[in-house]
């Protein structure tokens, strides 16, 4: 393939050729581009930004830091500020430079950006410096980052009628092209007319990425010819606000308008020498319009010979009336098409009103000519509904045109949508593995809490009695207006380090004016971590918030963190400032809230994924540490879940039921499920995880692969590729990975990423389109039955419903991760069960059998890399070899090696699917070298028996294994006579093992001294490392402060020894000599078999065919008993009342049955 050499600079130093960037990159390029624009025309100009970040605006501070060399090379200076209106604030000031004659440039050209909710925040700021206007070697542009499908937004931002309502020109890029494009004009815009410049964003233009011309000389902006008052528009020194409103309305606004037309922002993108019709739109919809032409099967020369005239709208307003007139002009039907409230369509129908009436168009948008709703006025306006408007309005105006092939397309997957059978389980984003929010948000019982914005956001879906969010810096002010007329008397308010820097205190500042009684638990995690980790913008530490906070007058202040040892008594805490282990949580809150008036706890613990971050960087202490739970010992209780609320905890399907197990590659190393009340967790000092089999001696380079034949582009279209995974796994990384390949293959590209909040463990999606020519791409988004290639990272991720219409039998290849990757909902469900039926038959219902591959991708990466995070690349190494990707192999490479991210490893996991892809039996034989014998559950009822009688056996004797067999087979001999299968069988024998099996001291220690403990533990880490086991003793073990039950002491290695004697005294189990079965517990566990063997034998006694599936329900019962101590006694307590319902259910059917 033809390619080009890339730098991930040349985004920024190029002038001509073509670059690939994001829309935040694109952005940063203009800063710089500007300053060579004006110095080229003579002009010493300096570049200033400042916002504040949320979604799409998430990377912009991200962006400048990466590229602040080549920033401070072009005098362009960033300040991240501390809220948007302090943003907006130092953007006023920079268009006041001039004001005092000691300017050092000739101007400063600026942009604010922040998220929709900032611009509310930033209005006062924003309304009166566009009054005052921008310099005239300055300018200015407002980036607003809209989410009008509410994605990761509380609103459904649309910011262009609000500019309006600034009296701010309001420009609204399609795709990343003009996103550069139009900000070089934005910026002359905001100059020329001495307005501040609005400038609408999407995650379409902003959290996209594209392969865009760099050539910015062929923008020559044109300077109209314009009246402009003696004193110019532009901001100047004692400007009266008398004057302010008449100079913006007369003149800036009047003077963006002849900007707009003399340099054609808004334009006619496809005429006819005939014009009949004529279509509308702005912005990504105008993007969005043309795909579903094309979709259409409506081609240029179609457009042209039915009379089609299309106007893109890049301006909103001020109104183009001219432009609106000429677009008009012979038109008989207009169509306008729009996002949300009309502007464009109000606009064009008073432009329209004024002509005479044989010149008026007939104006159709929002509703029809009979006014029934064309397109709704919420949610997100996409392709494929604007397709059917397009369609239903030329068949109208056009009988003869056939529209039929799309739009039955449409209906057969509105059809599908409809009939299949609904998601079982949806995957919301969740704290990240160790995140100090797991425990941070926790309340008292008989305590509520209001939420806060951020990643505290995501306790809503938790169970935490968290609720009530507000604006940013409104922390805790509802309670204000609740307290005096409720009986609650106290409340917690959750609250970031970054939103207090923000704007918290002054919520803080209120609730102490106003005396309510409230704790801010103020979370202070190191960084702002829902929208990439990011610094808070300024100082602040601990000791400093506590400084602050006695300040404002509160007196009741405590600082509860994993590491309290970090403290010493030098650190400037205000004074009484109490500092507690974050075990003490519950126990610091249940003081604070019988405090009178404000208190303040502070929760000290650096955010979870910014540890992993500094940790690769190696600027983060990294303890050789780690957690492993021995899945025999482990009970499946989910109690570790329950207490940590952590998503590196897995289930794991074993021979005696579902366990617990950790993955390595997604623990954070905050050990917080070690608090699980169970023996099971072994703490594994020094080693390291096992690198997988690739590096100990097998290699891609075993196989002599050949070179496939790559997926051809079609000509004029593109090749949809559609990415699903989970948030945090490297989706996106691949995407981006794929994008910037395209791009050094010299191919037209373009990527939008769907995330949001998705990026803490949710759904993630990456749309890329790649084409031969780049203005062969229109719409970002692949729509309806138009993905050519699926990369399933998550099957339910892909198996959503917005996925799924994408698919097309015909067109799509998909190759699917198995992985049964579970959702955060596990942490509180510990029998959750992953929907793999409901899933696969949704996949099967839209994709072609032949066509699609299904693989666990993830097992063979943890096999053959030693970490799961691979699992994305040996997929796209699959499909690649397997002729589904039309890139080169060399630019994959490439771009591989310009992410910077272990290049190497990235590369043989991209290898490694290559590999698995040509001999899948092969890889698998080498990858399972290292695992062990695969062990078979038994699977029918005489190999359960065989099977549970060995292993009682060995827990006891032959003795107890015989008491055991005599229960099952009294349960099959009443089974017998029945025409039925042997479920009930199969669940004695599953059950009454399970009861009888209970796992005591010997049994741990015989467990603990089995081989097999040793092996599971060697098939995950390697090296020289050292265990210690957290165990209970009953007699030793401490007690919660506040709950009275007991915890866990850590054992050294020593107890191994003491593991295997107490293994050889199992003898004495039950016996006089049994010191360990005189407890309450152990007493409890005997009588629970004694009990079973009762309840069985009175059901086998009446068992018929009408009480046998209550039968099977009792037997198995006993699934619910699990864990140890208080644990298990809460669940036998919970066992007995449901037993009771199903044995008082029992005699009624047979009393039922003997009556009749």
């Amino acid at each position: 393939m033809n390619q080009q050499v890339v730098t991930l600079q040349d985004k920024y130093t190029f002038d001509s050729g073509r670059i690939y960037l994001t829309g935040s990159q694109a952005l940063v390029r203009v800063l710089m581009v500007q300053r060579r624009r004006d110095m080229a025309a003579g002009l010493n100009t300096a570049g200033f930004i400042s916002g504040y970040r949320g979604s799409p605006m998430t990377v912009m501070d991200q962006e400048m830091w990466r590229a602040e060399e080549l920033a401070k090379e072009h005098h362009v200076k960033f300040w991240p500020a501390v809220n948007e209106h302090m943003a907006a604030t130092a953007i006023w000031g920079s268009q006041q430079t001039h004001f005092h004659n000691d300017a050092n440039y000739d101007g400063v050209y600026s942009m604010w950006y922040g998220k929709g909710p900032g611009l509310d925040q930033s209005l006062d700021a924003m309304r009166q410096a566009n009054y005052w206007g921008s310099s005239k070697h300055g300018g200015v542009l407002v980036l607003a980052g809209d989410d009008p499908a509410q994605t990761s937004t509380v609103d459904a931002y649309h910011s262009e009628l609000l500019f309006e309502d600034l009296l701010m020109p309001v420009l609204y890029p399609a795709d990343i092209q003009d996103v550069f494009d139009m900000a070089l004009y934005g910026i002359a815009l905001s100059r020329f007319s001495g307005a501040w410049v609005g400038y609408k964003l999407l995650p379409e233009t902003i959290e996209t990425a594209a392969s865009i011309n760099a050539a910015h000389d062929q923008i020559q902006i044109v300077t109209p010819e314009f009246k402009f008052p003696s004193d110019g528009v532009n901001s100047r020194v004692g400007d009266s606000w008398a004057f302010q409103e008449e100079r913006l309305l007369r003149y800036k606004l009047p003077a963006a308008v002849a900007f707009a037309r003399a340099n054609k922002l808004n334009r006619v993108t496809h005429d006819s020498e005939m014009p009949k019709f004529g279509i509308a739109a702005m912005g990504k919809t105008w993007r969005d319009a043309l795909q579903a032409i094309k979709d259409l099967g409506l081609s240029e020369a179609n457009l042209s010979s039915m009379g089609v005239r299309i106007l893109k709208v890049a301006m909103p307003f001020p109104v183009d009336r001219e432009t609106y007139k000429e677009f008009a002009a012979g038109l008989s039907d207009i169509l306008v098409i729009e996002d949300k409230r009309e502007q464009i369509e109000n606009a064009l129908r008073d432009v329209c009103y004024h002509l005479p009436e044989a010149q008026r168009p007939s104006i159709v948008g929002r509703r029809d000519e009979a006014g029934l709703f064309m397109t709704e006025n919420y949610g997100n306006l996409h392709t494929d509904r604007i397709a059917r408007i397009i369609a239903a309005r030329i068949q109208k105006l056009y009988v003869d045109v056939d529209l039929s092939g799309r739009l039955n397309v449409l209906d057969t997957q509105l059809a599908r949508s409809q009939d299949r059978e609904a998601l079982a389980l949806t995957r919301l984003p969740y704290f990240c593995s160790g995140c100090p929010h797991n425990s941070s948000t926790k309340v008292p019982e008989g305590s509520r809490a209001y939420g806060g914005v951020g990643c505290h956001f995501m306790a809503y879906w938790m169970d935490r009695d968290v609720g009530y969010a507000t604006q940013m810096g409104g922390e805790g002010v509802p309670w204000i207006g609740q307290a005096p007329f409720v009986k609650t008397k106290h409340v917690f308010q959750q609250l970031g380090d970054g939103t207090y820097y923000h704007s918290g205190t002054l919520a803080i500042r209120s609730a102490v004016a106003s005396g309510v009684n409230i704790t801010y638990k103020i979370l202070f995690n190191d960084a702002v971590a829902m929208t990439g980790g990011q610094p808070v913008d300024g100082p602040i530490s601990v000791p400093q918030i506590t400084n602050q906070m006695r300040g404002e007058g509160i007196e009741r202040i405590a600082v509860v963190t994993d590491e309290p040892e970090k403290y010493s008594t030098d650190s400037n805490f205000a004074a009484g400032t109490t500092i507690h282990h974050r075990e003490d949580l519950e126990l610091v809150q249940r003081e604070m809230r019988e405090i009178e008036g404000v208190s303040i706890l502070i929760y000290d613990q650096t955010c979870a994924a910014e540890k992993r971050r500094r940790r690769k960087r190696g600027t983060f202490p990294d303890p050789a540490k780690r957690m492993f739970i021995n899945d025999r010992v482990c009970e499946g209780c989910g109690d570790c879940s329950k207490k940590s609320n952590c998503v590196a905890v897995l289930p794991t399907e074993t021979e005696f039921g579902r366990k617990r197990k950790i993955d390595q590659s997604a623990c954070n190393k905050d050990y917080s499920c070690n608090n699980g009340f169970c023996p099971s967790f072994v703490t594994v000092l020094g080693g390291d995880m096992r690198k997988g089999t690739a590096v100990e001696g097998a290699s891609p380079d075993l196989f002599n692969l050949p070179e496939p034949v790559i997926a051809n582009i079609p000509s004029g279209g593109t090749y949809g590729v559609l990415s699903g995974g989970v948030g945090g796994t490297g989706v996106i990384t691949v995407g981006a990975l794929i994008g910037m390949a395209a791009h050094i293959d010299k191919k037209g590209v373009s990527i939008v990423d769907q995330m949001g909040f998705a990026q803490k463990g949710g759904a993630v999606l990456t749309h890329t389109r790649i084409a031969n020519k780049p203005d062969d791409i229109n719409s970002a988004r692949i729509n309806a039955a138009s993905a050519d290639l699926v990369l399933g990272y998550d099957m339910l991720t892909i198996a959503s419903d917005a996925v799924l219409d994408t698919f097309s039998k015909r067109r799509t290849t998909a190759v699917i991760n198995t992985n049964k990757a579970i959702t955060g909902d596990f942490t509180r469900d510990p029998d959750l069960q992953y929907p793999s039926d409901n899933v696969k038959d949704r996949l099967i219902s839209v994709l072609d059998s032949e066509k699609t591959t299904y693989l666990n991708a993830s097992d063979l990466a943890v096999k053959l890399l030693g970490n799961s995070i691979g699992a994305n690349l040996l997929l796209l190494g699959f499909t690649w070899q397997k002729g589904l990707v039309p890139l080169s192999k060399t630019s994959i490479y490439q771009a591989i090696e310009l992410n910077g991210v272990s290049p190497k490893w990235n590369q043989t996991a991209f290898e490694w699917g290559r590999c698995v892809a040509h001999d899948l039996d092969a890889v698998i034989e080498i990858a399972n070298r290292n695992s062990g014998s695969q062990i078979e559950f038994p699977k029918t009822l005489e190999q359960l028996i065989e099977h549970r009688t060995t292993e009682l056996t060995l827990y006891q004797d032959s003795k107890y294994a015989q008491r055991y067999l005599s229960m099952v087979d009294a349960t099959k001999t009443a089974e017998s006579s029945l025409d039925k299968k042997n479920e009930l069988s199969m669940a004695v024998a599953r059950y009454g093992y399970k009861l009888m099996a209970y796992k005591d001291e010997y049994e741990v220690g015989r467990l603990y001294s089995d081989p097999e403990f040793k092996r599971k533990l060697n098939a995950e880490f390697e090296g020289d490392f050292k265990l210690q086991f957290n165990l209970s003793p009953p007699s030793i073990a401490p007690k919660d402060k506040v709950s009275g039950l007991p915890k866990k002491m850590t054992f050294g290695p020593w107890v191994l020894p003491l593991f295997r004697v107490l293994s050889k005294l199992k003898l004495l189990r039950g016996t006089a000599f049994d010191v360990f079965g005189k407890s309450s517990e152990r007493k409890m566990e005997r009588q629970l078999i004694v009990d079973y063997e009762e309840t069985i034998k009175t059901v086998c006694s009446s068992l018929n065919n009408d009480n046998y599936p209550l039968a099977v329900q009792i037997a198995s019962l006993p699934e619910k008993i699990r864990g140890y101590g208080h644990v298990k006694e809460a669940s036998v307590t919970e066992y007995h009342l449901q037993l009771e319902k199903m044995l008082d259910a029992y005699s009624k059917i047979i009393s039922l049955q003997a009556g009749a």
